[in-house]
């Protein structure tokens, strides 16, 4: 009975959590800032006061639960249900990473905020830059994202939303955030520019894409071991560096 009342403590406490865990935000910061042109990491080092868009890479899934950014809770994710396209799937008023993502660009583009105005948005496009990566949040509505998909890593019981957050990513490889962004950046330039290709939402539809696979792949009770860890692996990787990539070009065409 008390392994019951844990098991469903921890369902509800991962509800109500975001995307990539806190390594893989930092991940995609840190790549984004190692593509920087000069111009644009000055500009973000003055609205930072000195510090690096690593340091502000979480700081939205704290912000999304006070009253002063309550109605950005939504921003983290867009719901695609199983048997829906992406074109498809319902898009809340309150607005999801798509809207949020493109919305934000283009307001730091216009520009005309204040310094503590613009830190914020920047704050808040280096975050979701990284959750429109995370498969999972492209997921379902039905089951909140993976987070009511009850599977087994290793034996544990945990959720699907968790595995992908941070049980993966952490499996995967036992490095730094810093060591992630080392080892997993080392595209030549003409590959590079592939992948930072295209627009938000060609972005999104991709993760939606791969978020289906990892469905496909994880069915409720699945456990969840050394193969799955082998064979998505590099999925993460490459989403992380994605999201860095992209980041930085999104960065670089604001302020560089």
């Amino acid at each position: 009975m008390k392994r019951l009342i844990l098991f469903a403590l921890t369902l509800l406490i991962s509800t109500t959590a975001f995307g990539w865990g806190q390594k893989g935000h930092d991940v995609t910061a840190a790549i984004a800032e190692r593509h920087l042109t000069r111009k644009a990491a000055k500009k973000i080092g003055q609205l930072f006061d000195g510090l690096s868009p690593v340091y502000w890479s979480n700081w939205m899934d704290n912000a999304s639960h006070t009253p002063e950014y309550a109605q950005t809770k939504t921003w983290h994710y867009l719901n695609v249900e199983q048997g829906q396209t992406f074109d498809e799937a319902r898009r809340i008023p309150e607005g999801d990473v798509l809207r949020a993502v493109e919305e934000i660009t283009s307001t730091l583009k216009a520009g005309g905020l204040t310094p503590a105005e613009e830190a914020v948005q920047l704050r808040m496009l280096i975050h979701l830059v990284g959750d429109m990566h995370c498969p999972m949040h492209l997921g379902r509505l039905s089951d909140l994202g993976g987070n009511r998909r009850a599977v087994r890593f290793f034996g544990r019981p945990t959720n699907l939303h968790s595995v992908w957050d941070t049980d993966l990513p952490e499996a995967g490889h036992r490095w730094s955030y810093s060591e992630w962004a080392k080892q997993v950046d080392r595209l030549p330039k003409s590959e590079q520019r592939r992948e930072e290709a295209g627009a938000p939402e060609a972005w999104a539809r991709e993760t939606h894409a791969l978020c289906t696979e990892v469905y496909d792949a994880s069915p409720q009770g699945a456990e969840i071991s050394y193969d799955y860890v082998a064979r998505f692996t590099p999925v993460v990787e490459r989403q992380l560096l994605r999201a860095g990539l992209r980041l930085a070009r999104l960065l670089n065409e604001i302020y560089g």
